[in-house]
């Protein structure tokens, strides 16, 4: 993957070449950012650069010997590692396990997944991933070696919250002190789950969110998207890649639709109708459960800006931002958003943990339902 496949994020793109051109590239960097962000891409793209035989002034040729690999990411001294299953050695002969091929499988077609879409992609739900002490000594063992091509060795190791203490442990004096011209390309949508011991010795890149502007121009381009569709999954994707990828194939709103329906079933006190809502959520996959309760908290966020008259934050626009304004006159205060928003960040929780999505959902709009009982009782 070269720098000019990830969409803008140009001052990120600028500061890593600049460290390769300047030679003040750190042995250890962490790339981290919110989910959906392109902390993978980014280090590919930083993969490219280094081993890239013509490289531009900016970028990596995409032409070269080693491009033409690094596309497949078999490039002989670009080495991964992510968290995987305990398997015993007659599972992996039998079953004829290939993890490595899953895994760049899954990094080619899904480079701005998470964890939960690995562990659909690789077959392993409900079951713990870690990164392995015995993969620390992999790790360890294969730095060791020289480089095959005379060049950086290079570890990437996706997922690196999922190290195992005692893995991390052995890695701590490699990191530090590695051999001479190798490079750990770490990454994390959750640092701080890491080590103090680990983030230490790591220099940090931030790799922050997209912008609307950024997601957008990608869709239309990259996928010949009509513009106004774009310009609303973007706005729904709240940053992330992954949420507009997920989103790109569904119909225009559906999600807003839904949400629509709910608050105006809770604002119309209609307890009979929002069963059949708890219900359909139900049958829905987890992410797009998950997805449907972001959308509720965007909906919250452009209530609350409504009401304290703040219109030049708000990202609805034509019916959409209609919407938001009647529903912040029926159902929903400033002084009530705080508490809704609570709510909705509890539901989304507890998806996250596989607590009964039926359950959450019921409780979610039972607690929106009492606000709303509580505003007609009191003519707010």
């Amino acid at each position: 993957m070269r720098f000019s496949s990830i969409p803008g994020l140009a001052e990120t793109k600028q500061k890593l070449v600049s460290s390769v051109k300047n030679n003040h590239l750190a042995h250890a960097l962490l790339f981290h950012g919110p989910e959906g962000s392109a902390t993978l891409p980014m280090a590919l793209g930083l993969a490219s650069f280094l081993y890239c035989e013509n490289p531009t002034e900016t970028d990596s040729c995409g032409t070269c010997a080693a491009c033409h690999r690094l596309d497949k990411l078999i490039l002989p001294d670009l080495n991964f590692a992510f968290p995987q299953i305990a398997r015993s050695k007659k599972e992996v002969e039998t079953e004829k396990i290939d993890d490595m091929a899953n895994w760049r499988k899954f990094a080619m077609e899904q480079p701005y997944g998470n964890i939960h879409d690995f562990v659909v992609a690789m077959g392993m739900q409900k079951k713990q991933l870690n990164i392995s002490k015995d993969e620390a000594r992999k790790i360890i063992q294969t730095l060791s070696l020289k480089s095959f091509e005379g060049g950086f060795k290079t570890m990437m190791i996706w997922g690196v919250e999922h190290l195992h203490p005692s893995a991390a442990n052995s890695l701590l004096k490699i990191i530090e002190e590695p051999p001479e011209k190798t490079l750990f390309l770490l990454i994390t949508n959750d640092p701080e789950k890491l080590l103090t011991t680990i983030l230490s010795r790591t220099q940090k890149v931030f790799v922050r969110g997209f912008s609307d502007q950024e997601i957008a121009e990608h869709l239309v381009s990259e996928f010949q998207l009509a513009g106004e569709k774009a310009n609303q999954i973007a706005i729904l994707s709240d940053g992330s890649m992954r949420e507009a990828y997920r989103l790109r194939d569904e119909v225009k709103d559906q999600q807003v639709q839904l949400i629509r329906q709910w608050f105006l079933k809770c604002a119309g006190l209609k307890v009979h109708e929002i069963f059949p809502l708890v219900t359909d959520f139900d049958k829905s996959d987890v992410e797009s459960q998950k997805s449907l309760i972001l959308t509720g908290l965007f909906v919250l966020r452009e209530i609350l800006l409504k009401r304290l008259s703040v219109e030049d934050l708000l990202r609805t626009q034509d019916e959409d931002r209609v919407f938001i304004e009647k529903i912040s006159k029926v159902l929903i205060t400033e002084e009530d958003v705080p508490t809704i928003y609570q709510k909705f960040n509890e539901a989304y929780y507890h998806l996250e943990r596989n607590i009964n999505a039926k359950f959450v959902l019921t409780v979610l709009l039972l607690d929106v339902l009492k606000i709303a009982q509580n505003k007609q009782r009191n003519g707010r």
